[in-house]
């Protein structure tokens, strides 16, 4: 800062207090001493408020800022603490939006240093020497191409986000037949389904084709993360169900479980990024901790949006609108 806020606020008081001087010296029948006096007390006031809101409203905060954005470009996020702010501060909304992009930044870089420091782990420890023992070596292989894979899966799953949250996908809007759509993420995970012993399955009675007006490709990641949730959170011979929902200018998906649920306090955030119920459970399960994010950044997209209702211990149930297609379903 080239001025400080006590420097400021002496010109801006001195120049309303001489301004305030001249425009009463004009006046008839006002002596000096009163010009002098109403001078004096224009400038006092001037300075105290020009002070008090260049220093506690405006000054402060932009140094607040400047600091975010120091450790920012220092890639020092780690030790970043939420700074309160005043209630009439009006750099508030943009000091906590860059507070919440370095807290994001600091998250996406946790999250990605966990499987690297996993996969530098086993690799280390088989140039320690356990490569020599073919058991050893084939497990800790494994193990660390499991690592890998994760991060793979982290990475596309951030810049899937990101090029949503940029405009760099953009959405194909067409007629797409839902049914068939569900039919084939089904098929995906029949073998998973099968070796968890969960009853997947597709109710779609009276529909041969459910025809809706939406990206054929984003909805398909969409099923896919929530029918790949449901079948994660599903127990051994729990039912996990896609069916729909239609009416004359709608179509609503809904993906049920039998699952563990949602307890009611987590369902607010279930859609922000990294966010886990359980984090030690949904490491073990190998999800990125992005799905729901994709989820809601595709049906906003759609001008949609995912609804969720949970009970813990008897499942979940999450649900979504799309705009019905002109084109009829002949069964509905």
């Amino acid at each position: 800062m080239v001025y400080s806020a006590r420097v400021l606020a002496l010109l801006l008081a001195g120049s309303i207090a001489l301004v305030t001087g001249l425009f009463l010296s004009l006046l008839e029948g006002i002596d000096l001493s009163e010009v002098l006096v109403a001078s004096a007390i224009s400038f006092s006031s001037a300075y105290l408020l020009v002070f008090v809101v260049l220093e506690f409203l405006i000054f402060k905060e932009i140094n607040k800022i400047y600091k975010l954005m120091g450790k920012l470009r220092k890639r020092e996020l780690s030790g970043l603490s939420k700074a309160k702010s005043g209630a009439l501060n009006p750099l508030q909304k943009i000091n906590e939006e860059i507070f919440a992009f370095a807290s994001l930044k600091q998250k996406e870089i946790d999250e990605l240093k966990t499987p690297i420091f996993a996969a530098q782990g086993f690799v280390h420890t088989l140039l320690d020497g356990a490569v020599n023992d073919k058991q050893v070596r084939t497990k800790f292989l494994k193990k660390a191409a499991k690592s890998l894979d994760g991060l793979d899966a982290l990475v596309q799953d951030l810049l899937t986000l990101s090029q949503i949250e940029t405009g760099d996908i953009k959405m194909h809007f067409e007629q797409i037949d839902l049914r068939k759509l569900a039919e084939e993420v089904i098929d995906q995970f029949e073998e998973k389904a099968e070796k968890k012993k969960v009853r997947l399955k597709l109710q779609a009675d009276g529909h041969d084709r459910v025809v809706a007006y939406a990206d054929w490709q984003r909805i398909g990641q969409v099923l896919t993360n929530l029918i790949s949730n449901a079948i994660n959170y599903t127990p051994e011979g729990g039912d996990v169900t896609v069916s729909f929902e239609v009416s004359k200018k709608n179509v609503v998906v809904v993906i049920r479980d039998t699952g563990v649920g949602i307890p009611a306090a987590d369902l607010p955030r279930i859609f922000e990024r990294f966010y886990r119920v359980d984090k030690s459970r949904s490491r073990e399960k190998g999800g990125t901790g992005l799905g729901l994010a994709i989820v809601k950044h595709i049906l906003e997209g759609h001008g949609s949006r995912a609804e969720v209702a949970s009970e813990v211990g008897k499942g979940s149930v999450f649900s979504f609108k799309l705009p019905r297609s002109r084109e009829a379903d002949p069964h509905s």
